[in-house]
């Protein structure tokens, strides 16, 4: 195999595979990259056998065929790399020279007959969503995602797709993050949890392409985008019911300036040291909310901000790191924070309206 590519063209075709890239020693075949030739492209693989992922572009094809290489060092290799063109050539050794301007290297090849097959998927339903769409949905919700692998559920992404509205959901059971939005062109429904790592590594590699297309088969779930295929298992079981848990009402409404309440958070938080929580009054008297934070043997801190309040007077307390993200990806100029009890769960939405909730537990105040 003899092919010829652009460095830009084959460093993205990499960064882009490089996301099925197993660390598992015991498969070393899992840690190369899978390399290929179809008409006038180059075809890039690689999986951990979770996730698999498939790309090509252009090049120059000079004499077909497939080999496997290491994936990291290949990708630094290229990524070191001026921008010109670059050659990758194997030989009957068992070896490839890659060669780029005056630079050259040789590295090992693996056996291509020993990697596995990339699946070949048939989706029984498949919505297609603008890349833009979907990337800030994602981005949105991902940080509520459970890091914790001893419940499975947690760790993914529940995506509803019915009647032109795309749904995201995520919980890791301290708080919960939903987000809506209206995705005209939309046909079909659909409802599954998708591992968050998986939504998280496509919607940074969507790129400049105008749509992602989501398709659903048995126990696998694949995102097609430009020249990429990006499958993945879905998680199995029964996601909790969200929209239990989300308040009917409300007792305390209160309507403030995100950016203003963002950096008045980042400032008490310094003091919120050790897990201290950070607390929350809301006077209505005053129209202001007073944030503050003490951390034993440290200090404490306080803060006012300007508000707009409904309601009764309220004091209650959260997490400052969670509080923080809830605000951080709330977006628009204004927030509206409800609550009913200081032992029940706040609510945190855009006061514009734009399908935003971000639900967190509270931490009693001693």
């Amino acid at each position: 195999m003899k092919i010829s590519i652009a460095r830009g063209e084959l460093l993205d075709a990499l960064s882009t595979v490089s996301r099925g890239l197993s660390s598992r020693t015991t498969l070393p075949i899992l840690s190369g990259i899978h390399v290929s030739t179809r008409g006038d492209h180059a075809v890039f693989q690689a999986t951990d056998l979770e996730v698999s992922v498939r790309t090509s572009c252009q090049a120059r094809i000079d004499e077909t065929g497939q080999t496997v290489l290491p994936g990291k060092l290949l990708t630094d290799i290229v990524r070191s790399l001026p921008e010109a063109g670059i050659s990758i050539e194997v030989t009957a050794t068992g070896s490839a020279k890659i060669t780029c301007g005056q630079s050259s290297f040789t590295m090992k090849t693996l056996s291509p007959e020993d990697y596995p097959k990339f699946p070949e998927v048939s989706p029984s339903e498949t919505v297609s969503l603008p890349t833009e769409e979907f990337s800030h949905v994602v981005h949105q919700v991902s940080r509520s995602v459970s890091r914790d692998e001893t419940r499975p559920i947690l760790t993914g992404i529940l995506v509803v797709v019915e009647e032109g509205v795309l749904r995201m959901v995520a919980t890791d059971s301290y708080r919960l993050c939903v987000k809506e939005a209206a995705v005209s062109g939309l046909s079909g429904g659909m409802e599954l949890v998708v591992p968050g790592k998986a939504m998280e590594d496509v919607a940074k590699l969507i790129g400049s392409a105008e749509t992602v297309s989501l398709g659903v088969s048995e126990n696998q779930v694949i995102f097609t985008f430009g020249e990429t295929t990006f499958i993945s298992r879905r998680i199995e079981g029964s996601f909790p019911n969200y929209r239990q848990l989300l308040p009917k009402d409300y007792v305390t409404r209160v309507v403030v300036d995100r950016i203003e309440l963002l950096e008045a958070v980042k400032r008490v938080s310094l003091m919120a040291q050790h897990n201290s929580p950070i607390r929350v009054a809301v006077s209505a008297a005053d129209h202001t909310v007073r944030l503050s934070a003490t951390s034993q043997d440290v200090g404490e801190a306080s803060e006012d901000i300007q508000a707009t309040p409904e309601g009764e007077d309220i004091e209650i307390a959260f997490s400052h790191a969670y509080l923080l993200d809830g605000v951080a990806v709330a977006e628009g100029d204004t927030v509206a924070l409800e609550t009913t009890s200081p032992l029940k769960p706040g609510v945190i939405k855009t006061a514009e309206g734009n399908g935003f909730t971000y639900l967190l537990m509270p931490v009693r105040i001693n």
